[in-house]
């Protein structure tokens, strides 16, 4: 797996899952549950991993969605 995105941006990171989902791009959000713990200092970003043979078209899809 590789880090596709590191955000605390939750619209963003909905918006992301929501896109890869729709592409059929398994994806996983690793530290969200931390990030809730830490609370609302956003200290600790939540990460966005995808397969490695998944990797090039998650970007384009998160250059699209970065550009929304």
């Amino acid at each position: 797996m590789k880090e596709l995105l590191r955000t605390n941006d939750p619209v963003l990171l909905s918006l992301l899952m929501a896109r890869l989902k729709d592409e059929v791009i398994d994806a996983m959000v690793f530290d969200a549950h931390t990030s809730i713990l830490e609370g609302s200092a956003s200290a600790i970003p939540r990460r966005v991993m995808v397969a490695d043979d998944d990797f090039c078209r998650a970007q384009a899809i998160l250059e699209e969605a970065e550009q929304t």
